[in-house]
């Protein structure tokens, strides 16, 4: 069991990697004065990204719940 709680920590610690450079994207979006078409497009990538950060950050909580609950 101690394995799946490594195993969710490092999940979770990725997703979180994520949710930060999700963060970096925006700002460096924002800071290049893009046009409005293409700074919509860029913000909609980033949105893909940060659902998908945030999907592997909440396995990873699952994982490290249930490896306590199972220990």
């Amino acid at each position: 069991m101690q394995a799946m709680i490594w195993a969710g920590a490092v999940l979770t610690l990725l997703g979180v990697a994520g949710l930060g450079y999700c963060v970096f994207r925006a700002i460096r979006a924002r800071s290049a004065r893009l046009e409005d078409a293409a700074m919509r497009a860029e913000l909609q990538r980033v949105v893909v990204l940060n659902l998908a950060a945030l999907g592997v950050s909440a396995l990873g909580l699952m994982l490290v719940v249930l490896g306590i609950f199972l220990s």
